[in-house]
C-alpha cells in the first residue's frame, strides 16, 4: 500500500544554515561587484578580445541553463511517464530548473557591457536569429514550470499537473535545442557546424542537471536530518550513470564524424592532439575525469558508498563544464577558415590560433550565478514546502520492502 507524501518547508534556524546564506549570499555580492567592475572598466579589462568574443561567463551561463532542463527530468519521469517513485521528488526539481536557468540568465545578462540594452533584444525580433528564439524559449520556461509547480502544490489544481508536465517536457526540450542549435547553425566556425550539437545539448541536460540534482537532494536530507532511502539514490545514480554513457556516445560520435570530414580534420586535429589547454582539457577533465571515472564509480561496489555518489556527481558537473569551455572557447581559438584549402595570410590574426585567459571578474560573475542559484533553492525550500518529510525506502517504493523482507 502507498503511504502518503507529506511535504513541509525546513526550520533554516541553525547555525548551518545562516552560514550557508552568508558564504552564498557573500559569493554572490562579489560576483555583482566584478560585474559592475567590468561594466565601468569596459571588456578590456577581461580576456575576451575581438576573436574569442564568449568568454567565461558564458560558459557558466550555458551550463547552467543546460543543467537547468535537464533538472526538470526528474519532474518529468514522475509526470509524465507515471513513475510513482519520482513523484515525491518533483517539485525540488522543478524549482531547482527555475532557479539554476534564473543563475545562467543573470550571468548572461551582466556580462553584455551594458545590460540595458537587453530591452532592444526583447522588444525587437529579428526571427532570422537563433539567439530571438531563444528569448521566447527562457521567458516560456519561467512561465511554464511555474505553472506547472502550481499544479504540484494546490489541490485544487492537481488533476492538471500531468498535462502541465508534458508541456513542460516538450518545452525543456526544444528550449535544450535551441541552446544547442545556436552552435550547430554557426558554420563559420567548424568546431560549432555540426547538426549533431542539437540532441547532444539535450542529453547533456540530462547528465548536468541530473548530477546537480542529486547533490542538492543528498546535502538537502543530510543537513536536515531527514531519511533518504537507498532506493531513491540508487535510482537516480544509476539514471546518472546511462545519461553520463549517453553523452560520451555522442562526444565520440561528433569527433569520428568530423573525422571523416576532410573539411574538419583541421579542427579536430587542434582539439584531439595539438590545442594546448583545450586537449588538455578534452582528454583528461571531460573525458576522463567527466565521464569515465564517473561511470566506473557509479556501476561499481564503490557506488554503495554516498560519498562516492557525491564525488561521482561532482565530476560530472566538472567534466561539464569542461565540455562547454572546450565546445565555446576551443571553437572560437581556432582560426576561422575563410578560404578553404587555400593558405591565408594577414597582420589580421588570419589563420593564428586565438589567444584566451579567463581573468578574476570573469570566474567570480560566473561563479556568482552558481551561488544565486544555491541561494534561491535554499529560500525556496525554507519558505515552501518543496521537500518530503521523508523519502525513506518504504515511503517511496514499499514493493521494495516487502520483497526485502520476503528475501
Amino acid at each position: 500500500m502507498k503511504k502518503k507524501i507529506h511535504y513541509t518547508s525546513i526550520e533554516g534556524n541553525s547555525s548551518g544554515f545562516y552560514l550557508l546564506v552568508a558564504v552564498l549570499g557573500l559569493i554572490t555580492a562579489i560576483g555583482l561587484a566584478a560585474a559592475y567592475y567590468m561594466e565601468h572598466h569596459g571588456h578590456w579589462v577581461t580576456g575576451m578580445n575581438n576573436q574569442v568574443v564568449w568568454g567565461m561567463p558564458h560558459v557558466f551561463a550555458i551550463f547552467l541553463i543546460v543543467a537547468a532542463s535537464g533538472a526538470l527530468n526528474v519532474a518529468s519521469i514522475g509526470s509524465v511517464f507515471g513513475k510513482y517513485m519520482y513523484k515525491p521528488l518533483a517539485r525540488l526539481s522543478a524549482i531547482l530548473a527555475l532557479v539554476l536557468l534564473a543563475g545562467g540568465l543573470m550571468v548572461l545578462v551582466l556580462d553584455l557591457g551594458h545590460p540595458d540594452r537587453l530591452i532592444v533584444a526583447m522588444t525587437y525580433y529579428n526571427f532570422k536569429s537563433i539567439f530571438a528564439w531563444n528569448i521566447y524559449l527562457y521567458t516560456g520556461f519561467f512561465a511554464i514550470v511555474a505553472v506547472y509547480i502550481w499544479t504540484m502544490m494546490d489541490r485544487t489544481v492537481s488533476k492538471h499537473s500531468k498535462k502541465a508536465g508534458i508541456f513542460a517536457f516538450i518545452w525543456r526540450l526544444a528550449l535544450t535545442t535551441g541552446t544547442g542549435s545556436i552552435f550547430g547553425f554557426l558554420v563559420a566556425r567548424q568546431h560549432f557546424d555540426a547538426a549533431i550539437m542539437a540532441p547532444m545539448f539535450v542529453i547533456m541536460s540530462f547528465s548536468f542537471g541530473l548530477a546537480i540534482y542529486l547533490l542538492v537532494l543528498l546535502y538537502a536530507y543530510r543537513w536536515t536530518g531527514r531519511p533518504l532511502g537507498d532506493v531513491v539514490v540508487n535510482r537516480l545514480k544509476n539514471l546518472l550513470g546511462v545519461f553520463v554513457a549517453a553523452v560520451l556516445y555522442f562526444v565520440i560520435v561528433k569527433n569520428l564524424t568530423n573525422l571523416y570530414a576532410t573539411e574538419h580534420h583541421g579542427v579536430e586535429g587542434f582539439i584531439l592532439t595539438d590545442g594546448g589547454v583545450y586537449t588538455f582539457l578534452f582528454w583528461v577533465v571531460q573525458i576522463g575525469l567527466g565521464s569515465i571515472l564517473p561511470l566506473i564509480i557509479l556501476f561499481s561496489s564503490l557506488s554503495k558508498s554516498r560519498a562516492m555518489i557525491i564525488l561521482a556527481s561532482i565530476l560530472v558537473v566538472i567534466g561539464g563544464f569542461a565540455q562547454i569551455y572546450v565546445i565555446l572557447i576551443g571553437g572560437q581559438a581556432y582560426p576561422l577558415v575563410m578560404f578553404p584549402g587555400m593558405e591565408v595570410s594577414s597582420t589580421f590574426f588570419d589563420g593564428v590560433v586565438n589567444t584566451y585567459t579567463p581573468t578574476l571578474p570573469e570566474m567570480l560573475l560566473g561563479f556568482a550565478g552558481v551561488a544565486l542559484a544555491l541561494l534561491a533553492v535554499t529560500f525556496a525550500i525554507k519558505i515552501l514546502r518543496f521537500l518530503p518529510e521523508s523519502l525513506a525506502d518504504d515511503v517511496v517504493d514499499p514493493h521494495t520492502v516487502v520483497e526485502k523482507e520476503a528475501g
